[in-house]
Formats: C-alpha cells, sequence, structure tokens
C-alpha cells in the first residue's frame, strides 16, 4: 500500500481504484474467500487513511 499510495490518494477516486485493484489481487494470491473480499478491501482503504492521516499530523 505505501509503495502504491500518491499524495492525493485519499482524494482521487482513480487512485483509490487501483489501490482496491491491488488489494483485491493481493487477496486473491492469498486464498482470501472471493465473499468476503469487498469487506476486506473497504477495511484496508479505511486503515490505510487512517495511517496517512497520522503520517500528516
Amino acid at each position: 500500500m505505501r509503495e502504491n499510495a500518491t499524495i492525493d490518494w485519499t482524494i482521487r477516486e482513480d487512485v483509490r481504484a487501483k489501490l482496491r485493484v491491488t488489494v483485491r489481487r493481493l487477496l486473491r494470491q492469498y486464498g482470501y474467500p472471493p465473499d468476503m473480499e469487498a469487506l476486506a478491501t473497504e477495511t484496508v482503504l479505511q486503515q490505510a487513511e487512517l495511517i496517512a492521516d497520522e503520517l500528516t499530523d
């Protein structure tokens, strides 16, 4: 996530979409259940937003 996050990733939807694709790809790679994929993806993005907020403070 840190490697793919850009400065404005919390604002621009196209950058967020790219991060979602990366997260989904990683979940599939490690055998995460497909029916839980959407919830896990949103959870990861929310956690990344919290980390980004902490890094900027």
